[in-house]
């Protein structure tokens, strides 16, 4: 397969996920999840076999769905050759999932003729993989790993919001975003029912605010029921499913989530790409929460942070 994929191919692989994501939704009337809300295990922290790094953005989405459809519980996933070099074989007669890799290359200016659509300088190729779960494979074995002690997740969760930087005022029956002050309003915490509530509407809240224009610069103007709106909705929630993920903490529907999910079929049917811009935005938001942690030893040090 070349690894450049063309227009065509692009196409098709934006409208796949996302109409895999509106049946989803569809299909699940009134009981439906959606994919980046999860129970904090493995499966919602996609990780490759081969390199021990983390998916990112539309794959881990895409890799959510999939995990979510199968129900599987582990979110180790490999391409064939990487099981088969992992000592495992998959089994006869599964079904792959595409994940998507860009590369932006610098390339000498070509003569007239040349099909590029930039200056010639600077292209973007791509090659989509066919991923399996460790769930379809048989003869691996998982390594045995330190899991964070559960005394510790809620106080990290606590420290990882703190160090973003942003003003939190709480008290009041609400939670929102209010960009004219850039702080965030939240309930107090004994009015939740329980912490990973707390926790996952504070980021959420949070996650507005990364988008304000001295820091991520998101369209934060849409009314309720405006396609701006949900688009932001969208992109927040996979951003929780994101930062939740990586403290370990669940990320269970808000109580009005059922509130926004008719106009969030709107826009993925509107434009197959909107599902791709928002979980890109969820991705840069993500990254720049995690920018505002301090330092680990390791990266003090100079070991290369995990992307």
């Amino acid at each position: 397969m070349s690894s450049r994929m063309h227009s065509g191919a692009r196409a098709d692989v934006y409208t796949r996920i996302t109409t895999e994501i509106v049946a989803a939704i569809e299909q699940g009337a009134g009981e439906w999840r959606a994919p980046w809300f999860h129970n904090g295990a493995s499966v919602s922290r996609p990780t490759n076999v081969a390199s021990g790094k983390r998916y990112r953005g539309i794959n881990t989405v895409a890799l959510w769905v999939a995990g979510m459809a199968a129900g599987y519980s582990d979110g180790l996933w490999g391409t064939y050759k990487q099981w088969q070099d992992a000592g495992a074989q998959v089994r006869e007669g599964e079904r792959s999932t595409s994940v998507v890799l860009w590369r932006e290359i610098q390339a000498p200016r070509q003569a007239d003729g040349d099909d590029g659509d930039d200056d010639g300088h600077r292209r973007m190729f791509a090659r989509a993989f066919s991923v399996f779960n460790i769930a379809q494979v048989d003869g691996y074995e998982r390594p045995s790993i330190d899991m964070l002690p559960e005394s510790e997740r809620l106080a990290h969760a606590e420290a990882f919001i703190t160090n973003l930087g942003i003003k939190t005022v709480f008290g009041g029956s609400e939670a929102y975003y209010l960009p004219s002050s850039d702080t965030v309003f939240m309930p107090p915490f004994a009015s939740f029912r329980d912490a990973m509530s707390f926790y996952g509407v504070w980021l959420h809240e949070n996650g507005h605010a990364c988008g304000a224009k001295h820091r991520l610069d998101r369209d934060l103007s849409g009314r309720f029921g405006s396609a701006a709106y949900a688009a932001e909705e969208c992109c927040v929630e996979i951003l929780s499913g994101l930062v939740l993920a990586d403290l370990g903490i669940a990320h269970h529907p808000r109580p009005d989530h059922a509130a926004y999910i008719a106009s969030w079929i709107k826009v993925l049917k509107d434009g197959p790409r909107a599902i791709f811009t928002a979980a890109s935005k969820a991705q840069q938001a993500a990254d720049w929460m995690h920018a505002q942690q301090p330092l680990s030893a390791g990266e003090r040090q100079g070991s290369p942070a995990i992307p």
